[in-house]
């Protein structure tokens, strides 16, 4: 997606997913020339200018993945990438000079498998010659604020999976192109240097960054991308000039006004002169915002290339007269970003370093993009739901040793690649694409599903009995018709690498249940609890159930347990009282609601520590963005009319209910806002479940709905939040590590993006306090010991970013109703361990949550296992299996993660060692050979640019994990903090 100017972006769109097999790689022998060693050589002596041709083909913004393949709906925008494609490979095919670069692994994928042989091999050839470069290669070019790093590993993954299976070594992506998201995370360069990446480009930094790095000439840096894996991590990365687009007057697309150069001179239109020195005075304008006598131009921009010729007529000519009338002290030719990071590295020069991220990004003084860190508030859960049933699908097909559902696994992951578009789950596209969106993750779901009831069969049964299991997919607003009105077997699977107690809720109706564990025949302590109204009221829910049993399952590691659960005739009604002397409690915390109606967290074991939570709205600017200080907020843009949150007139009202199991407070705010908040028995968090929707705007009013939890810690106007799921950066209230901030929003540009955790620290007392989410939100600490979170928005205005229509969710003809979860943990820091596994354990159970299926008026058989694990042994407590799911040729993709950092703990944060040959029950592995993270290419053979950093400031550690150690019947793996290590497997099976 590309702004232009201060109105209105030019265009950003979407990709696809498809389905088909990848192409085999031809059997004869082929010259490759690809690579760095397809790179021009520049000039020491001269002006280096890279052109490097590109389209930047979104997957999915203003239109649907479809509709921008196709073409259609031309009206709303004029792209086809059907075209594009079709155009450019006609264009490198009539010229051996001209070099194209291509993104998005869907789109390549969508049209691949509809080309003729001829075709394919054509295009075969000029990626071996390497002129036509796959750049990033992930599914779709991801959002980096608002994505998990667990569904970035898998998009990647997949993406480089087609690649490398359809075009070979050629084909394999060794730089990171991340033009268009706005913002980067450090996490998202990380990744990229575990991927085996050489550098990273990327088009969008904050604007007083931009300013103060193009006066320093630091446009160029090397990026530290962990505090835990030293420079294993370290990515060398250039901020474009441009953002991605030509210099100004060089676009020379159908979607473009430019002129073309007329090279007639008894035209009167000739325009050769003035072509060349405009360029040539840009590239050295450019050039003084860099360091080296080198600088790229991005010669394209949103779904460029439709005729293609348009572009490599002029581009030809460019070259050919710079050539000409400048070659004394200009040396310009067709690139690509490989080749322009080529010649940087040979310059052996030392550069500056970077260890923080690029958040938030502000692209004027009154427009911080920190709004769609919220906003589309279900889009995101129904993308983190998609991932949990991903990972399970392929997990049970590697323990079940399933076979024929290859194609189905297939979907679901491109379904899932595509929701890490920046314009999918960021929540930024038009409402028809985000239904589509939608409509694209549920029908993969769906398959996943079936994956997962029929490997589970099989797993219980050892294959011989066959029998449908059920999931519900409405849990969130308390729906399950297969559990209202019968009796029924659950099977509980827990994808999780360590043994979880987990709270299970379903959906019933009034009346007295037993739930017995089927493994021990011991009956569970079970109760009900009511579902409350504001939850019964939900626009679309269609269910029966009023109540919801629940009980604690305890559940072996990457395994299952099953239950029978039983309607008794007599009517057991939950304990209810509205007393306002009554608070709920367990070991750890008391709960009340004040004379106020917000709730009171009191800590129990450590002395005066609390909290008091309450909801608050911002009423959203709403401007006619002709002017900076009339910008309006927006899908994007997160810009509240005042810095004051406006707080709700009346306290409310509430309900305690108390059980064996769980006490619940049943709060009611107003008609549109509502919580429970509840305590565990033995649980040591509070867990908030809010529900906010729909947001009335009869009054014309755009509300920004958060909730604060107000702490008694002295935070020092500091906080911390996760880099897309994985390590914590600190954050500092009105301050930028890099330059110096002139804040003109102090709301808006004090939020970051909170993948999965917020905290907080009191480092005289010792105390730290984390809010652990279970979506992707914005967050902010604005006052000291103050941790706020946006949960919903309903705006009526729309930001002039391009998607051209307010942020105004309906759904069954209302506003949006959102349901969500927070967990409040928090205590001494004095005992490290004991907190940091608490918060990690529990930020992995929301990540990863527990499946319940089932089985209605079923009788157990006796040929069927009740409970089973996936683990042969225990992992220990700082291991994650991050992946396991089928590869090819009946192989097994493993990944194996660290999930502590440096100093995170005393006793974890430290290496640790596993045999992995005996680790799995159902299988025992015969070898293991490591990959990169992408498992596109062996360890072994990585061989990334190394560079110099300008001071010692970068930890220049060990480049290389501890070779994997096979002798004596075992496979050792070491693991040292935040390092994820990935093997391909073969297994020989065991008896399941």
């Amino acid at each position: 997606m590309l702004w232009s100017g201060f109105l209105v972006p030019l265009a950003s769109l979407l990709l696809l997913f498809t389905y088909g097999q990848a192409a085999s790689i031809p059997k004869e022998t082929v010259t490759r020339t690809c690579g760095y060693q397809a790179c021009p050589v520049p000039d020491p002596k001269k002006l280096n200018i890279h052109l490097v041709p590109h389209s930047h083909d979104d997957v999915g913004w203003l239109k649907t993945v479809d509709q921008y393949f196709f073409g259609s709906r031309p009206a709303i925008q004029k792209a086809g990438v059907q075209y594009i494609l079709d155009s450019v490979i006609q264009a490198l095919l009539a010229d051996p000079e001209r070099k194209f670069i291509y993104v998005e692994t869907a789109f390549l994928w969508k049209w691949w498998i509809r080309q003729s042989d001829k075709m394919q091999q054509d295009v075969r050839n000029l990626i071996n010659e390497g002129r036509l470069e796959i750049i990033g290669g992930g599914w779709s070019m991801n959002d980096e604020a608002v994505t998990h790093y667990h569904s970035l590993v898998d998009q990647y993954t997949w993406g480089f999976r087609r690649l490398n299976d359809t075009f070979g070594s050629c084909a394999r992506p060794h730089i990171g192109w991340q033009i268009d998201p706005f913002g980067h995370s450090r996490e998202q360069a990380s990744m990229f240097a575990q991927l085996g990446f050489d550098g990273m480009f990327f088009g969008r930094l904050d604007y007083q960054d931009k300013a103060a790095r193009m006066k320093n000439s630091n446009m160029e840096f090397l990026w530290k991308g962990s505090s835990s894996l030293g420079s294993r991590a370290d990515l060398f990365t250039v901020a474009l000039y441009n953002t991605y687009s030509p210099p100004p007057g060089f676009c020379y697309d159908m979607l473009c006004n430019d002129e073309p150069i007329n090279d007639d001179p008894e035209s009167p239109d000739y325009s050769v002169t003035n072509k060349v020195k405009q360029l040539v005075e840009y590239a050295h304008r450019q050039a003084a915002a860099y360091q080296t006598n080198n600088v790229i131009f991005t010669m394209g921009e949103d779904f460029n290339y439709q005729q293609a010729e348009m572009w490599f007529t002029n581009l030809d000519r460019l070259i050919r007269y710079v050539r000409e009338k400048k070659g004394n002290e200009v040396n310009i030719f067709y690139s690509t970003p490989s080749c322009y990071l080529k010649a940087l590295h040979d310059l052996e020069l030392e550069w500056v370093t970077k260890e923080d991220d690029f958040f938030p990004y502000a692209s004027d003084p009154h427009s911080f993009w920190t709004g769609y860190f919220s906003s589309r508030p279900t889009i995101k859960f129904y993308e983190r739901m998609g991932n949990n049933i991903l990972q399970i699908s392929k997990q049970l097909s590697v323990l079940a040793h399933l076979k024929g559902h290859e194609k189905q696994l297939e979907h679901f992951r491109e379904a899932m690649g595509v929701m890490q578009h920046h314009d999918a789950v960021t929540g930024t596209e038009k409402q028809l694409v985000a239904e589509d969106y939608a409509r694209i993750l549920n029908s993969a779901i769906e398959q996943g599903l079936n994956i997962i009831s029929e490997a589970m069969s099989d797993w219980r049964t050892n294959g011989q009995l066959k029998g449908d299991m059920y999931a519900c997919m409405e849990l969130n607003i308390s729906s399950c018709s297969y559990t209202e009105d019968q009796d029924t077997e659950l099977t509980i699977y827990n994808p999780l690498s360590q043994k979880v107690d987990s709270n299970i809720r379903v959906p019933v109706q009034i009346g007295s249940y037993n739930v017995v564990d089927l493994t021990d025949d011991v009956t569970v302590t079970s109760h009900l609890v009511p579902v409350p109204n504001s939850v019964q009221k939900i626009p679309g829910r269609n269910s029966s159930a009023m109540y919801e049993l629940l009980f604690i399952a305890t559940l072996p590691p990457l395994g299952y347990r099953s239950f029978k659960v039983t309607k008794n005739s007599e009517i057991t009604y939950p304990v209810v009282t509205t007393s306002k002397a009554y608070s709920i409690s367990n070991e750890f915390y008391d709960v009340s609601i004040n004379a106020n109606g917000n709730a009171v967290v009191e800590w129990k074991r450590e002395q005066n520590m609390s909290l008091t939570q309450s909801f608050h709205y911002y009423e959203g600017m709403q401007g006619n963005n002709r002017e900076f200080e009339n910008r309006s907020s927006g899908a994007y843009i997160f810009r509240p009319k005042s810095p004051l949150a406006k707080n709700f007139i009346k306290p409310g009202s509430y309900k305690i209910y108390k059980g064996p199991v769980v006490e619940e407070i049943h709060q009611y705010i107003n008609d549109w806002v509502s919580q429970v908040i509840r305590v565990y028995k033995g649980k040591e968090y509070v867990e908030f479940d809010w529900l906010v929707g729909p947001i009335p705007v009869k009054d014309t009013i755009s509300k920004e709905i958060v909730t604060r939890y107000s702490s008694n810690l002295n935070s020092s106007d500091e906080f911390y939040t996760d880099s897309n799921g994985r390590e914590m950066l600190k954050r500092k209230k009105n301050y930028r590590p890099t330059w110096n901030l002139n804040l003109f929003e102090e709301i808006s540009g004090n939020y970051y993006p909170v993948t999965s955790k917020i905290s907080l620290k009191d480092k005289e007392r010792l105390l730290k306090l984390s809010v652990l989410t279970d979506r992707a939100q914005g967050g902010t600490s604005l006052r000291n010991g103050e941790i706020e979170m946006m949960l919903h928005r309903r705006l009526l205005k729309d930001d002039a970013f391009g998607v051209g229509e307010a942020l105004n969710e309906t759904a069954f003809g209302e506003g949006l109703v959102v349901r969500g979860t927070h967990y409040i943990i928090g205590g001494s820091t004095k005992n490290l361990d004991k907190i940091a596994t608490k918060e990690k354990a529990l930020a992995l159970e929301m990540l990863l949550r527990p499946l319940i299926l089932i089985k209605t008026n079923a009788s157990v058989s006796a040929n069927v296992t009740i409970q089973n694990t996936g683990l042969a042994k225990s992992l220990p407590p700082n291991v994650h299996i991050l992946t396991l799911e089928p590869w090819k040729d009946n192989t097994v993709l493993l990944r194996l993660e660290h999930i502590f950092e440096v100093g995170e703990t005393v006793s974890y944060s430290k290496p640790t060692e596993v045999n992995i040959q005996d680790l799995f029950s159902t299988f025992t592995i015969v070898s293991a050979k490591e990959t990169t993270l992408g498992a596109n290419q062996w360890f072994n053979e990585m061989n990334r640019f190394k560079w110099k950093a300008e001071t010692n400031d970068v930890d220049q550690g060990e480049d290389f994990s501890t070779p994997v150690e096979m002798k004596d019947g075992a496979i050792n793996v070491v693991l040292k903090p935040m390092e994820i290590r990935t093997f391909i497997l073969e297994i020989a099976p065991s008896n399941l």
